[in-house]
């Protein structure tokens, strides 16, 4: 049965944090264009207040939240539990995009332990927290964080990484720009 909160509650701010996983959900206003749902890990969510969230956006093979973001600010972020009692968290809310040339950065930034391959905060209002049973939900056994994409990104070094957005991160699948390529203009 579904619950419904204005704000994440003391006992859901301690459920966020015993997750080791967590989903980013964003999608285009196009009905034809694709809807994103990313996978997150590596100690990267943090809970700035009752109704803002953050997290740090590392490198991927492509840059889809920050285009819808740019584009609408909707986002959703999904917290499942693989362990103990069942539970799935949905927070919902209008996110954006901040990159370290902008003054917020400066704030934002120390609140996480520094990952190689950072490329950008994402800061969302929340304005629905949902909670539904999650009895389909398998156990699973956390072995650990992979370091695939830390090595990866300490290899390709500060201007690999830039070359890298600005050959796969500027635009998203659906040709929408990023704020990464707004930046590179």
């Amino acid at each position: 049965m579904a619950k419904v909160f204005d704000s994440i509650t003391p006992e859901l701010q301690e459920f966020i944090t015993a997750q080791h996983l967590f989903f980013v959900a964003t999608a285009p206003l196009s009905p034809t264009g694709h809807v994103n749902l990313s996978p997150k890990g590596l100690d990267s969510f943090r809970i700035l207040s009752a109704n803002r969230v953050a997290y740090l956006d590392l490198t991927g093979s492509g840059n889809e939240t920050s285009a819808h973001l740019l584009e609408n600010g909707r986002i959703t972020f999904l917290f499942c539990a693989f362990q103990g009692n069942p539970c799935i968290l949905r927070l919902y809310g209008q996110g954006r995009v901040v990159l370290p040339a902008v003054r917020e950065w400066a704030e934002l930034y120390p609140l996480f332990s520094p990952i190689s391959g950072t490329r950008q905060i994402v800061v969302a209002d929340i304005d629905r927290v949902q909670t539904s049973c999650g009895l389909g939900v398998p156990l699973l056994d956390y072995q650990g964080q992979r370091s695939s994409l830390v090595d990866w990104a300490e290899k390709k070094g500060e201007e690999g990484l830039t070359a890298y957005w600005q050959q796969k991160n500027i635009v998203s699948l659906d040709g929408l720009p990023t704020p990464l390529g707004e930046v590179q203009s």
